[in-house]
């Protein structure tokens, strides 16, 4: 198959592959000399400037829904589950 490919593809190729591989050696040193205990996800601890916010919904924002207005939103359902 690459008997069939230019001369500049093959060498496109070459340089592609060596870029990939000093990418790849450059990342490894960065990675390891910042010491990947560093990378850790640290827990979140909240910001002082903004405010705490409610875990629950206000009790205003949940409406009951009819007999009716049920049955309607399970038929949707069911017809948004079959595709």
């Amino acid at each position: 198959m690459l008997e069939h490919a230019p001369t500049l593809q093959l060498i496109g190729m070459a340089v592609l592959a060596a870029a990939a591989v000093a990418w790849t050696v450059v990342l490894w040193r960065v990675l390891r000399r910042a010491g990947l205990p560093a990378l850790a996800r640290r827990p979140a601890a909240p910001l002082p400037a903004l405010p705490s916010q409610r875990r629950l919904g206000h009790p205003l924002e949940s409406v009951e829904l009819t007999p009716a207005e049920q049955d309607a939103f399970a038929g949707l359902v069911r017809r948004l589950a079959e595709g």
